[in-house]
């Protein structure tokens, strides 16, 4: 299998517009169509990553609508648009406002796209992974959000920094909540295989975790408006080439989980094997216990969430 048929991205902003770039460019799919309520802005974006094809080289023709229809048919859909993240917000106060959003794109995938795979980005991505699957009613494995592998990218960005290493032989995983409570996993990080312990102090360890944590607050305030899109792109673009060309990679994602890491009814970032049909398995990880117990706050963190939501006028978290 060498790619899809129909890739949809939902939302043209600029993780949308940006995601949909990488994907033509790396050929993932014969079309990829991009869908946003401000008319002008998908067709634009999409005529002007068609006119580069010339230059790159790439076949899959880009398109773009305003009309959900274009979802009809698309293999996989990622949900990007909703609200950007302000400095001083939170990510879970973006939580009603993006429901909202979400639950008529959830709808209208159910109707267009009923076989897709689902891709969730839009932040709480936790909370809005566990709410689309509720709302369509697809297999918990064709709805899964795109969490940790953005955290552990930056996270392995980090640690490369301050060894003087190049970034790629850092590997690791970053589990829990795409948020402040997420768990950078320090007993599977190593370098090459020489464990990250025997390399940085427990001190700068600590201060790579605190950074990673706060990787996109600390974009957020950089920019002044807006949030970070380029690493968050190309950690999507991972995920979808998984996906497309049936990799069966273990990468960490927002899984709705089913007893798995002794946790039911609740979507939060674990191990997980990726392929064509979405989310093939889970890959339970032993954690040290320390690890063990940030994971368990993480979760706590997204439970109290989807309290929230559940209370939300016209929720429908228990479709």
């Amino acid at each position: 299998m060498t790619g899809l048929g129909k890739i949809a991205v939902l939302g043209a902003g600029n993780i949308g517009g940006t995601l949909a770039q990488r994907i033509a460019e790396a050929d993932l799919a014969a079309e990829v169509v991009l869908v946003d309520i401000v008319d002008g802005l998908p067709q634009g974006k999409a005529l002007d990553i068609q006119e580069s094809a010339p230059i790159l080289g790439f076949s899959t023709k880009v398109n773009g609508s305003t009309d959900l229809a274009a979802l009809a048919g698309a293999d996989l859909v990622i949900e990007t648009a909703g609200l950007a993240r302000k400095p001083g917000m939170s990510r879970s106060d973006l939580l009603a406002k993006n429901a909202s959003i979400l639950e008529g794109h959830a709808r209208a995938v159910r109707e267009k796209a009923p076989d897709a795979v689902v891709l969730v980005v839009t932040n709480p991505v936790d909370v809005m992974t566990h709410w689309f699957h509720a709302v369509t009613g697809f297999p918990r494995k064709r709805v899964f959000g795109e969490s940790g592998t953005l955290d552990t990218a930056r996270f392995r960005s980090f640690v490369a920094a301050e060894l003087g290493v190049a970034p790629r032989d850092v590997t690791g995983f970053v589990l829990g909540t795409h948020g402040d409570t997420m768990v950078p996993v320090l007993s599977l990080s190593s370098v090459s295989g020489v464990p990250l312990a025997r390399l940085l102090s427990p001190e700068r360890l600590a201060r790579i975790v605190e950074r990673t944590q706060k990787g996109g607050g600390e974009i957020v305030e950089l920019l002044k408006s807006g949030s970070a899109y380029f690493a968050p792109s190309a950690s999507q673009l991972e995920l979808a080439r998984a996906i497309a060309r049936n990799e069966r990679r273990l990468l960490p994602v927002s899984a709705v989980l089913d007893g798995e890491m002794n946790e039911k009814g609740v979507a939060i970032g674990v191990p997980a094997v990726i392929g064509r049909g979405g989310l093939e398995r889970i890959v339970e990880v032993d954690l040290a216990p320390a690890e063990r117990a940030a994971f368990a706050a993480s979760v706590a963190a997204v439970r109290a969430d989807l309290e929230i939501l559940a209370h939300l006028p016209s929720s429908h978290a228990g479709t």
